[in-house]
């Protein structure tokens, strides 16, 4: 697994969950991940079940073994403060002209310097070592914005261009794609299966592609389980109403007669079976589609009783149990 792990999917797919998941599954064994959200919705202070997270890596979880999971929330104009202090010097300038407005008024005109901003925090905590010149994470996971938005959001250099063709800010965004475009990076795409979702995957992959950025893996989130096989579908679909009938009443559900209880249970049974044959033909088709892209596939399990901080340890350890480690 390369150290950048960057999560990004349509909206809807569960992105974040398959993200926090995902650093969860990479910190088992006494390994130490850091979780990013670069969307300021507190998406993963949610799902871990504490307060809204500041603008500081905070420990949020452990993991089977050991393991460290910390996140941060990146705030782009804090970010921008950082930055100013970084290459200029500008503390309490940058704070000073925070009050007046000016930060927020650059982010704002400059949506290129903003993903220079959270893009190049999350590189410089993949690049950061302590003082015996070891990584102080092993894994860096990003939360990053939808499908539509993720080759432009990743290619920060295309975005600065516009902004600064020399200097600290080139050079800030020039060093972010160095790793972004390295095989530190992978980038990974959620989807269910559906057609509009998985349409926008392979559209997604394709982008990515075609601007040399490293593609990853395809994780279809919220799989529901098999009821039936090809064969058994095939043959609940084939079943006359009058055997259906009998059987129902031979279970003891009441007598076959017209009117009866297991009479009347019969269509409902029909129309199910119905439902499902065309979900499973659906399902069928979009996995063969994202089978086609050539890439890892891994599934995650829909969790009936909804997601908690359990099913996430859930789904973590489903992903481990498919060689993501």
């Amino acid at each position: 697994m390369s150290r950048l792990q960057v999560v990004s999917g349509k909206g809807g797919t569960g992105k974040t969950t398959v993200a926090a998941a995902l650093a969860l599954a990479l910190a088992t064994e006494g390994k130490r991940t850091l979780l990013v959200e670069v969307e300021g919705r507190q998406g993963i202070a949610q799902l871990f079940e504490t307060e809204a997270l500041p603008y500081e890596e905070r420990k949020i979880a452990v993991a089977p073994g050991g393991g460290e999971v910390y996140a941060l929330a990146i705030d782009p104009e804090l970010a921008l403060l950082d930055y100013l202090q970084m290459f200029y010097k500008m503390g309490g300038a940058g704070r000073a002209l925070k009050k007046l407005g000016a930060i927020d008024f650059a982010t704002t005109i400059a949506p290129g310097l903003r993903d220079v901003l959270l893009t190049g925090k999350a590189c410089e905590a993949v690049r950061r070592k302590d003082k015996r010149g070891r990584f102080v994470y092993d894994y860096v996971v990003m939360d990053a914005p939808p499908t539509g938005r993720i080759t432009r959001f990743l290619n920060v250099n295309d975005e600065v261009a516009g902004l600064a063709k020399i200097g600290p800010i080139h050079n800030q965004a020039q060093a972010v794609m160095r790793v972004i475009k390295s095989p530190e990076t992978e980038v990974h795409l959620v989807t269910l299966l559906e057609e509009m979702p998985v349409q926008e995957t392979a559209d997604g992959i394709g982008e990515l592609r075609a601007a040399k950025l490293p593609v990853g893996r395809v994780i279809v989130n919220m799989v529901r389980p098999a009821v039936l096989d090809e064969a058994h579908l095939e043959l609940a679909q084939s079943v006359p109403r009058t055997a259906l009938a009998k059987t129902l009443s031979s279970a003891g559900l009441g007598g076959a007669r017209r009117g009866g209880l297991a009479e009347r249970l019969v269509d409902p049974l029909l129309e199910q079976a119905e439902e499902y044959a065309e979900r499973y033909a659906l399902e069928r088709d979009q996995h063969a589609v994202l089978a086609e892209l050539g890439l890892p596939l891994h599934e995650l399990p829909l969790l009936a009783e909804g997601m908690d901080l359990a099913g996430l340890y859930q789904l973590a350890t489903e992903l481990r149990k498919q060689g993501i480690s």
